[in-house]
């Protein structure tokens, strides 16, 4: 479907993309992530045609973005972080402009703009200004034009960002049915919503890819442990006697032993729940469980644990720029009144 090779952009003596390589396979819903500056945007702008890389291919189908444009942007919808969006439109006007640049054919101009809106739900919004649309009504329109000319591949950067909790689920609920006949790329910062849409994911930090994988094999790298927190009201040697009842608990660490409540961070092995039995243990020892919790590493976690391994020491930009506000900052000081004690004034 598409094929990234040793994909690299420069910006003057700023790295923003690595030499990066992956490939996205059809009929699966891939989140893009990676902290602010990671290059992400930039890669998706390079995939779409929008930016012309450094050096490296993508190829769409076969086709490459370079040499052969017109063919692999048929191919491809783009929705980026901003809507390209004519707020002096209406959402109908907007979508057969859009249609016609594309390409689309006249004859099917109209049944196409139709059948995006009612995809979209915002065919009762059709003859209203895109200015007076809300933000979710405008990201769904953006949306809409990503989906003209039945291309393969929808790219959406950022899609529900500054929407409300019934716009997010609105907004999710379609890319779902989009992945359901599309092969769909999702950048998004709220790593809960690529955990629940997404069945790929692939990372990219400091311009390089660390991750790509399925979110059960990242998940699986975090380690073979899971974590099981426990609030139980009773003595503590007849708490730690229960559990020590268990041979799967390989780590047991009392957190707090405070007001007849003793605080448990239970350590176990991947796919081993004891919940129900340590629960039916205590109760027979008369110590009432106030609370039980079981987790294995988030997504979170695991998104810091790989960013993090690639910041290392400061680039040579981020070094010049830290010189710089420090170079400011002393001479702002310089020009600062003196108190008599020799301090600076307020």
């Amino acid at each position: 479907m598409i094929e990234v090779k040793n994909l690299t952009k420069k910006y003057g003596n700023n790295l923003a993309v690595d030499d990066v390589s992956f490939k996205i396979r059809g009929g699966r819903i891939y989140g893009f992530l990676g902290p602010n500056g990671a290059g992400k945007s930039t890669t998706m702008n390079i995939i779409a045609g929008s930016l012309a890389a450094t050096s490296g291919t993508v190829l769409i189908n076969g086709c490459d973005i370079c040499d052969d444009p017109i063919e692999a942007k048929k191919q491809i919808g783009y929705l980026p972080e901003i809507p390209p969006l004519y707020a002096d439109m209406t959402p109908e006007e907007y979508l057969i402009f859009v249609a016609r640049a594309k390409g689309v054919k006249p004859g099917r101009i109209e049944k196409q703009v139709n059948e995006v809106m009612e995809q979209t739900g915002i065919t009762h919004m059709k003859h209203r200004l895109i200015s007076g649309l809300s933000k979710g009504y405008k990201q769904r329109v953006g949306i809409a034009q990503a989906m003209l000319g039945d291309p393969d591949v929808i790219i959406l950067d950022e899609p529900t960002v500054g929407l409300d909790p019934q716009q997010i689920i609105d907004i999710r609920a379609l890319i779902r049915r989009l992945g359901e006949s599309k092969t769909v790329i999702l950048s998004s910062h709220i790593l809960a919503e690529i955990k629940e849409v997404c069945d790929h994911i692939i990372i990219i930090s400091r311009g390089k890819v660390v991750a790509d994988s399925s979110l059960e094999e990242l998940e699986s790298r975090a380690g073979d442990s899971t974590t099981m927190h426990m609030s139980i009201k009773g003595a503590k040697d007849t708490v730690l006697s229960v559990i020590a009842a268990y041979p799967n608990v390989r780590e047991c660490r009392v957190l707090c032993d405070k007001d007849g409540v003793v605080e448990l961070e239970l350590e176990l092995p991947r796919g081993i729940d004891i919940r129900d039995e340590l629960f039916f243990a205590m109760a027979e020892k008369r110590c009432a469980v106030i609370n039980i919790e079981q987790s294995s590493a988030s997504l979170e976690q695991i998104f810091l644990s790989l960013t993090d391994k690639t910041q290392g020491t400061p680039d040579k930009r981020t070094l010049r720029d830290k010189k710089r506000r420090e170079k400011i900052l002393g001479n702002v000081a310089d020009t600062l009144p003196q108190n008599d004690d020799g301090g600076e004034g307020a």
